[in-house]
């Protein structure tokens, strides 16, 4: 395996990654699939557009597009998808996120799924940045589903042959899918961003003790020290009751480290308790931005120095707060596709 440091600076390396990019004519191709043909669900289409236009770069793919189909929502709310271009023995990659409307979109994708399928395509690749009911991964109480299993049968059951996705609430849903697949992270995007910014007397704070794991390996990365916000959720409420600070932020400057915001509940009291604790600027990042619309309030709330987040699911320009900036998985996502398509390794993009 080459090393970044042997072949390129920090500034070559492909956004996301720990691997330089390389020139498109030295790239080993050892395709043994059809012809690549991406489609970009209606969650995905500034994101997939994005994709299909590095990919595009290539030689190779230079006639690479987003596939044109029709999606019509029936009186009766039934979605109906009709391909407006054949995919019979080309390799697809079908780029939905599950964005809101969660469930309309998850019902689009997996008939477009079963539509790739009947039109005989050789293999379906389903790129879905960010996997709803990822955090109902266990039976934690009496009489309840696991949701995150039932989402990966029904994947599997539509037709996919393998999945992409970035950064999972657990690592053990991989287990869930019977099928192939790449779990990726945005931890190096995010990383390097932060890192970039020189954020003096910094200390990285998880915002709970689940996320204790990833927030040593935050700290690890920045070379600075580690504090944990420890949090009890009670009865299933919606805003988790925060307990108390794990660590010392006096006079220092605070990253707040989580995966996904929802309710932006659980941030609002941990830049509750590291204020008190006596922090400076206080700096959120996490990948997932699955914003309800109580969590614009509470962002702007915590008057954060920045916030920092992937593009995993789409956010229209008039919700942006002025402290948010917004990293692009498409670098990420889009060398993954042509490695998968060719036949290279994956892990190789973050030194695995």
């Amino acid at each position: 395996m080459m090393k970044m440091d042997a072949m390129a600076s920090e500034d070559d390396k492909i956004p996301g990654t720990n691997f330089p990019a390389q020139p498109y004519d030295q790239r080993p191709s050892r395709m043994r699939f059809g012809k690549m043909k991406l489609f970009c669900g209606s969650a995905s289409h500034e994101l997939g557009a994005e994709i299909a236009q590095i990919i595009s770069r290539n030689e190779p793919y230079k006639d690479i597009h987003p596939g044109y189909y029709e999606r019509t929502m029936f009186s009766n709310e039934n979605i109906f998808v009709k391909l407006n271009e054949s995919v019979r023995g080309r390799d697809v990659y079908l780029i939905q996120t599950m964005a809101s409307p969660i469930h309309e979109n998850f019902m689009e994708m997996l008939i477009m799924i079963d539509a790739l399928k009947r039109d005989s395509a050789w293999r379906i690749n389903l790129v879905v940045p960010y996997l709803s009911y990822a955090r109902s991964d266990k039976k934690d109480q009496p009489r309840v589903p696991i949701t995150a299993r039932l989402v990966a049968n029904l994947i599997e059951t539509a037709g996919a042959d393998r999945y992409i996705t970035i950064d999972l609430h657990s690592g053990q849903i991989q287990g869930f899918f019977n099928i192939p697949g790449d779990a990726l992270t945005a931890f190096h995007l995010l990383r390097d961003y932060v890192r970039s910014k020189k954020i003096p007397d910094l200390v990285v704070v998880a915002t709970d003790l689940g996320f204790a794991k990833q927030g040593r390996n935050w700290a690890a990365a920045l070379d600075c020290p580690l504090a944990f916000v420890e949090k009890r959720r009670v009865d299933n409420k919606e805003r988790p009751e925060a307990l108390s600070l794990i660590g010392d932020v006096n006079g220092k400057n605070v990253l707040l480290v989580d995966d996904e915001v929802n309710t932006a509940g659980s941030v609002l009291n941990a830049v509750r308790v590291v204020r008190e604790g006596g922090a400076r600027d206080i700096y959120f990042a996490f990948t997932h931005g699955f914003f309800s619309d109580i969590a614009f309030q509470r962002l702007a709330e915590a008057e954060l120095a920045e916030i920092i987040f992937t593009n995993t699911l789409p956010l229209a320009p008039e919700k942006r707060l002025p402290n948010m900036t917004i990293l692009s998985v498409a670098p990420m996502l889009s060398e993954v596709i042509l490695r998968a398509h060719e036949g290279r390794s994956v892990g190789e993009l973050f030194n695995e």
